[in-house]
């Protein structure tokens, strides 16, 4: 019996394998998206992601951030929200005094900017103003959030008709701007004081003070700490006597007869 020739053998083996590669190949399912798509599979995760990104809106209006204590000062921020887009964004508080004067001057209005451009609290600190950028943000974001928590009851003067959660009770037009729509927020005057201004913005609804609070108020030194301890008491203190008459907080005569004297300007154009 002749023997194989080993080339022969060689080129035989050779066959087999590419063969059975091809065979493998051959019976390889789709595995590109493209394909996946047009066999009904799965949509890639960034496809299917929301123009929005799933984010809560945020109402219209204006809203006021915590203020963020820093190094040389209070940072507070003020939004204005107008189609659920940030329009405005202002520092009611900022470092003040001395060198930062200087320096307030000129981050805060780029800080303005970059809110009003990035449209969120992901903005980049100003060179040479690291703690006022930091509170800015710290600030810009709690506005953002009590704007967010605004955002489901919708903008005042809305047409839609009350939800679940407000149904149109006694004494509520429907369709009017009922409920929450009819609350009136109002900026009063500067009051000056000795150690610096004090301004007061209220929200007023059914004819009653909801919310009080200090836009504006002395800061610097150890008017951070007495203004940080008097200001909530007088915010409390204005919603629950409903008017101007409250007691001055011991140990801040200057600030209470400041903060009464811009809430009694709030007051009046309030028509409270």
């Amino acid at each position: 019996m002749r023997k194989s020739h080993p080339v022969r053998r060689v080129v035989l083996a050779t066959a087999a394998t590419v063969s059975g590669i091809v065979l493998l190949l051959s019976l390889k399912p789709a595995s590109d998206p493209g394909s996946a798509a047009a066999a009904g599979g799965a949509v890639p995760p960034a496809a299917a992601r929301s123009p929005q990104g799933g984010a809560q809106a945020i109402a219209d209006g204006t809203a006021t951030g915590d203020a963020a204590r820093t190094r040389y000062g209070a940072v507070q921020v003020r939004l204005t929200v107008s189609g659920g887009k940030i329009t405005k964004a202002e520092a009611v508080r900022a470092p003040e005094g001395g060198r930062s004067d200087r320096i307030t001057s000129d981050a805060v209005p780029r800080l303005n900017r970059a809110a009003v451009s990035a449209q969120g609290a992901e903005i980049d600190a100003v060179s040479g103003a690291t703690y006022t950028s930091a509170g800015y943000r710290q600030s810009l974001q709690s506005a953002l959030d009590k704007a967010r928590a605004a955002g489901p009851a919708g903008p005042p003067g809305s047409s839609g008709s009350p939800g679940p959660s407000q149904p149109a009770g006694p004494g509520q037009g429907s369709g009017d701007g009922a409920g929450e729509a009819r609350a009136r927020t109002v900026t009063g005057d500067v009051a000056q004081t000795q150690y610096g201004p004090v301004q007061v913005r209220v929200t007023v609804s059914g004819g009653r003070i909801t919310g009080a609070e200090a836009v504006r108020a002395p800061g610097g030194g150890r008017s951070d700490r007495i203004t940080s301890d008097a200001v909530p008491k007088l915010n409390r203190a204005a919603v629950a006597a409903g008017s101007a008459e409250i007691d001055a907080v011991s140990g801040a005569t200057y600030t209470s007869a400041g903060y009464r004297q811009s809430l009694q300007s709030a007051l009046d154009r309030a028509g409270g």
